[in-house]
């Protein structure tokens, strides 16, 4: 048999409403049934002290005979009159009467006291059988008593109403069935809340999906889901962000240890080159002319070069330090890709390229010219330099008002698929021979990825289908 502890506190509820019921029933009963009881008793009496003072007053009467008295009411009628002293002269009941004192009687001395009395239930030592007496002091001091033996139909005309019983009854059902349906309500909110502080205690995503019932203790259960659901919901949104922002600072660190590592590597191979040119030329002064032109020409390109690497690196750290750093002004894009290609069209012809720009329409927007320029000047020497065609386009593609899309291909080889997703890494070279050879830094495309974002646009890159590679840019004109 389970504990009480282990009883849910929705029956244990139940349990004492339904203990409260039964005890006020039963206090009720008690105290309806002596009630009644007594009002009969009282009854009984009252038609009992009628006929005692019936016999009282004939009494009175010399001529009067006892044995007379009309007791057709009360069947087995037992009637007593005793003296002043206490003993009884005269029983009808009786073949000899009795030599005891009954002033110590209850209703003989309440009659004494008050003129009158009675007792519900007491044995008679005489008779042997139980009473019901009612006596009454007559004027001369002679008490009358009568006295109705407990039987069946005494009993019966005693005892309370069957009725008001079987009423007490139902109300006792019916209000244990109320109780059953009020604990049960009672019980569900709190088994919802027991369920809901598990959940909270465990940490568990608190889902306001399942309502309480619709009632005071229901809209208070509810708000304080709902509260709690908004407060886990605002500490996993701040834990988000903070995990985002730990892992974008981590990120930044991992790529600033990245760049570091790669301008570290990237300066060596023209620093140990002007070195080794420097140390030949310091420990071969006898050297001739031309080989020492050869290498002086070597130490200046990759001066060049180094210079070159610097500035990219610097214009990446300006961009990293954020959009705020960057001066803005109203700009026409289309010229400054007009500029950038008038000034490159002379390198792109020493090295076999034609430069076809199609962009004439006016694209006034907000910006930074410089990056606009590096921007440019990147993409088309990168083409110049790595694609191996011959030819570079640029174009604007017809979109909404609000957009502009640039794209700039060549017809060259392109790359495999798998370097596209790479190529604007910082220091990223699909060969990395060709690439030193041709003079490159490596970060001429992250330079460009990170001026588009800048100013809130986005860059792709593809293969073209016919041969080459295309770049699409993609900005918003009020950026």
């Amino acid at each position: 048999m389970a504990s009480w502890g282990k009883i849910t506190y929705s029956r244990r509820l139940f349990l004492w409403l339904v203990g409260y019921s039964i005890l006020l029933v039963v206090c009720v009963l008690f105290f309806q049934y002596k009630r009644e009881k007594d009002f009969k008793a009282e009854e009984l009496n009252a038609q009992l002290q009628v006929l005692n003072e019936r016999i009282i007053h004939r009494l009175e009467n010399e001529n009067f005979d006892i044995n007379t008295v009309n007791v057709d009411d009360f069947k087995d009628l037992r009637v007593s009159i005793v003296d002043s002293s206490g003993q009884i002269i005269y029983d009808n009941s009786l073949d000899a009467l009795p030599n005891t004192n009954h002033l110590r009687r209850e209703e003989i001395s309440e009659a004494i006291r008050s003129g009158a009395g009675y007792t519900l239930r007491r044995h008679s030592e005489s008779t042997g059988e139980t009473y019901f007496y009612s006596a009454r002091k007559g004027a001369n001091g002679i008490i009358v008593r009568t006295a109705v033996p407990y039987s069946v139909s005494l009993n019966g005309l005693l005892q309370a109403d069957k009725g008001f019983l079987w009423f007490l009854a139902g109300l006792t059902i019916i209000m244990c069935t109320l109780g059953y349906f009020a604990t049960r309500r009672v019980g569900l909110h709190i088994r919802r809340l027991k369920l809901f502080a598990e959940s909270a205690e465990k940490g568990n995503k608190i889902y306001d999906d399942e309502p309480f019932p619709h009632d005071e203790l229901g809209d208070i259960s509810n708000h304080i889901v709902r509260l709690y659901a908004s407060l886990q919901q605002v500490i996993s949104e701040r834990d988000r962000e903070h995990s985002a922002a730990l892992h974008e600072q981590q990120e930044k660190e991992r790529i600033k240890k990245q760049l570091t590592n790669n301008i570290n590597h990237e300066l060596k191979t023209p620093v140990a080159s002007i070195q080794v040119c420097i140390e030949t030329l310091l420990n071969h002064p006898d050297m001739n002319e031309e080989k020492r032109t050869e290498f002086l020409t070597r130490c200046l390109a990759n001066n060049q070069r180094l210079q070159q690497l610097l500035s990219d690196v610097s214009l990446i750290t300006r961009m990293e330090d954020g959009a705020k750093s960057i001066v803005r002004e109203q700009i026409d894009l289309t010229e400054i890709i007009r500029n950038v290609v008038e000034e490159r069209t002379e390198a792109a012809e020493r090295h076999g390229f034609t430069i076809q720009n199609d962009v004439v329409k006016p694209m006034e927007m907000k910006g930074s010219r410089s990056l606009w320029e590096s921007v440019f000047f990147n993409l088309i020497d990168n083409a110049i330099s790595y694609s191996g065609g011959n030819k570079i386009t640029i174009a604007q593609i017809p979109g909404s008002n609000q957009k502009i899309i640039l794209t700039l291909c060549d017809n060259g080889c392109g790359v495999a698929e798998e370097h596209l997703p790479r190529l604007f890494e910082r220091f990223y070279r699909v060969d990395k021979g060709r690439s030193r050879a041709a003079g490159g830094t490596g970060l001429g495309l992250s330079i460009v990825k990170n001026a588009v974002q800048l100013h809130g646009g986005s860059i792709t890159v593809s293969n073209n289908p016919h041969g080459g590679l295309c770049f699409k840019i993609i900005l918003n004109r009020d950026l």
